[in-house]
C-alpha cells in the first residue's frame, strides 16, 4: 500500500516556568493508504498533541512531516489551513454540531467551505451512517448518538484523504460507541479513506488495522491488529 503520510524524530516541546515540557519526544510514523490506527495511551501520553501535528493544528518543534510526499507546511496558518481544507478530516469528542442548523444544513454547510457543495452527496452521507429519516430534525432533537453520526457524516463530506478523531466515543455509552464504530469503519471503507483516532478505550482495538502505543511523548509499540 501507498504510504499517505511519514513522520520522522517529531518532537513538540513547551517552554514552561517549571522547565521544558517534551509532549512528544522522537516520534517516527508512517501510515499507509487505507489504514485505520487507533493510537493508544494515557492522559498526558502525547496523544492529541500527535492528533494536532497530523492535522496540522500545532507545529512541530522539530522533525519533518511527509504527505502524499510533500512536506507539511508549519509555522505558516495560512499555509497550514489550506492543508486541513484539502486533505483532513476530525471527529471530536464533542460534536460540535450548528444548533441553529439542521442535520443537513450540517453538512451542507462544510460543502459550501470546501467549495462543493453538493446536496444528493450529503443525503447519500447521512443515509450512509443511518440518518435518511432525521436530516430535517436540528441537532436538539437527536440523540447524543446520532449527533456523533451527523458528525460523522459532516467529516466525511469533502472526502479527506486523512479523518482524525480524538476520543470520538468518549461521551458514549458502549453500546452507542459500537454502533458508532461500526458506522465509522463502514464510511471509511466506502470512502476509502485513511484513519487515525486517539483513545485510552482498549475495547476499541477490534475496529483498528493497527495499533500504536505511546506514553512520555514516545512510540511503546506499534502493533498491526489481526
Amino acid at each position: 500500500m501507498e504510504k499517505i503520510l511519514k513522520m520522522r524524530n517529531i518532537r513538540r516541546h513547551y517552554a514552561m516556568p517549571s522547565g521544558t515540557v517534551k509532549a512528544l519526544d522522537g516520534i517516527d510514523l508512517e501510515v499507509s493508504e487505507g489504514e485505520r490506527i487507533i493510537l493508544l495511551g494515557p492522559s498526558g501520553s502525547g496523544k492529541t498533541t500527535l492528533l494536532n501535528c497530523l492535522s496540522a493544528l500545532d507545529s512541530p518543534t522539530s522533525g519533518s512531516y511527509s504527505f502524499s510526499g510533500s512536506l507539511v507546511p508549519s509555522n505558516d496558518s495560512e499555509k497550514m489551513t489550506k492543508f486541513r481544507r484539502d486533505n483532513i478530516g476530525y471527529v471530536f469528542q464533542f460534536f460540535n454540531l450548528l444548533q441553529d442548523l439542521t442535520v443537513l444544513e450540517n453538512i451542507l454547510l462544510i460543502q459550501e467551505l470546501a467549495g462543493s457543495r453538493d446536496e444528493g452527496k450529503a443525503r447519500e452521507l447521512l443515509g450512509m451512517v443511518g440518518l435518511a429519516d432525521e436530516i430535517h430534525r436540528f441537532p436538539a432533537e437527536i440523540s447524543g448518538g446520532q449527533q456523533q453520526r451527523v458528525a460523522i457524516a459532516r467529516s466525511l463530506a469533502k472526502t479527506p484523504r486523512l479523518l482524525l478523531g480524538d476520543e470520538l466515543t468518549g461521551n458514549l455509552d458502549s453500546k452507542t460507541s459500537t454502533a458508532v464504530m461500526e458506522v465509522l469503519v463502514k464510511a471509511c471503507e466506502a470512502e476509502g479513506i485513511t484513519c487515525v483516532f486517539v483513545t485510552h478505550d482498549e475495547s476499541l482495538i477490534e475496529y483498528a488495522t493497527r495499533v500504536v502505543r505511546i506514553d512520555s511523548g514516545k512510540v511503546l509499540s506499534d502493533e498491526i491488529v489481526e
